[in-house]
């Protein structure tokens, strides 16, 4: 779909939605619905048209060559709404299995993740929660959220780094919330640079 034809869609979008706040919760007749599509459509055709008679490189274009766009405006409001409750959601959940009881935490409030013999320790807020699982498991799960490893043995939550700082050996040291330090190994270094999408003052790190 080009970007016009998408502009047009929104416009039309924004008209029926000012028609149902003006009738409340009334629904539109299809009728006026498809009226009101075709009306936007044949201004935007007449707009067109106006613009080319005025400019001098451009000839007069027949009406009846341009195309008409139709679209479904019931269909179009409800994908809108979808994608407005879609915003409007709670971030992810886990469910972890923590004393006889399943708990269910949020993935933005788990600010680290460290591997202790054949169990991992999962850092929720201030609460370390311990369960059996490998590292690289649950590294596997927890990267679409926006975590990364820094270790062997180490995952944090890229949201929760407060600072990075340099070490002579060519590794750093890393702080997250609440000042737990974390060391950041040389083979993964270079996931550091994923930390800030901008960087100002200063060469992302490990380029």
């Amino acid at each position: 779909m080009s970007s016009r034809e998408i502009q047009d869609q929104r416009a039309i979008a924004r008209e029926l939605f000012a028609q149902q706040a003006v009738h409340g919760n009334s629904d539109i007749p299809a009728g006026a619905l498809e009226r009101n599509t075709i009306s936007t459509a044949r201004r935007r055709r007449d707009y067109a048209l106006d613009s080319a008679a005025e400019n001098a490189c451009y000839e007069p274009t027949d009406i009846s060559s341009l195309p008409m766009i139709r679209v479904d405006a019931t269909k179009l409001i409800r994908t809108l709404q979808q994608f407005e409750g879609i915003a409007k959601r709670q971030p992810p959940r886990i469910a972890i299995k923590a004393k006889s009881k399943i708990l269910f935490l949020d993935v933005a409030e788990i600010v680290a993740v460290q591997a202790e013999g054949n169990y991992i320790s999962l850092r929720y807020r201030t609460n370390p929660y311990l369960l059996r699982e490998s590292l690289s498991s649950i590294a596997e799960k927890l990267k679409p959220y926006g975590f990364m490893r820094i270790h062997r043995s180490v995952i944090v939550n890229i949201s929760a780094v407060e600072e990075i700082q340099p070490l002579p050996t060519g590794e750093y040291r890393l702080r997250i919330k609440g000042g737990k330090e974390y060391l950041v190994t040389r083979t993964y270094k270079h996931n550091l640079r994923d930390l800030a999408q901008l960087w100002l003052g200063s060469e992302p790190l490990c380029g």
